[in-house]
């Protein structure tokens, strides 16, 4: 009887409880459980199950930079990250609220890193996090309009809870990425938010988008109410050279 309700269970794809059930079977605990206690048992070991299955395949899909987590962040006072600050948006509540965050600081100071693990914390509480390195998302949208996946790729993106633009305003924004950068903006403004990191301060973003009565239009709707995170000192590559690439940026 046993063997049948393995195989069915396999059948079904009840893998967290198949486990939980023969975990049981092979330590010969079973008297130790009354009935209602083994099914409780069994169901919280498939809910884990699915749930961290679900948590993989979100994270497999938003294609982080870095396997990060709000535990491996450095506070250090040179950077000026408050703990309790960051500590408050790993709660995720700006992307309930539908706010924007925008991490600024010189390279290697950590920017992507933190961006990585608050996307990682977004994903275990079940929203759909895309992270994408703003250069290589230009030129794939730019070959989207040549090939007609452009409005496929952009409804993609405005459905995700927190879309990731990693690295903005590495170069002045051209006519096409401009345009670009308004559909993404204003496709997501209102609905969902969106975290950006640059090296450039949010003081010189006009110059990097051009176009003043663009650049008041796309800025409008991503800094209002922004949260921002200003991160201060020198590289941690420099500082930290033994540390390995993922948890300095």
């Amino acid at each position: 009887m046993n063997e049948q309700t393995i195989e069915k269970m396999r059948t079904m794809k009840l893998f967290g409880m198949l486990r939980a059930f023969q975990t049981n079977l092979e330590t010969d605990t079973a008297v130790r459980y009354t009935p209602d206690e083994l099914v409780g048992l069994m169901v919280s070991s498939e809910w884990d199950d699915r749930y961290n299955r679900k948590l993989d395949r979100s994270v497999l899909r938003a294609r982080f930079r870095y396997k990060a987590s709000i535990e491996q962040i450095s506070f250090t006072n040179e950077r000026e990250l408050h703990k309790n600050q960051l500590l408050r948006l790993a709660d995720c509540d700006f992307i309930k609220k539908k706010e924007n965050l925008l991490i600024t600081g010189s390279t290697g100071i950590g920017k992507s890193f933190i961006a990585s693990a608050l996307g990682h914390q977004a994903c275990s509480l079940g929203y759909k996090v895309q992270y994408e390195h703003c250069t290589k998302l230009f030129s794939r949208l730019k070959m989207g309009k040549a090939d007609g996946t452009y409005l496929k790729e952009i409804a993609k993106i405005e459905k995700q809870d927190l879309l990731i633009l990693d690295d903005f305003g590495m170069q002045p924004l051209d006519a096409q990425n401009r345009a670009i950068l308004m559909d993404i903006i204003e496709d997501r403004h209102g609905k969902h938010s969106t975290l950006f990191t640059a090296q450039v301060p949010v003081n010189k973003w006009y110059e990097v988008i051009g176009e003043q009565t663009i650049a008041d239009a796309i800025l409008d709707r991503i800094i209002h109410d922004a949260h921002r995170l200003e991160l201060k000192g020198e590289s941690l590559r420099k500082k930290r050279p033994n540390l390995t690439a993922g948890i300095t940026e």
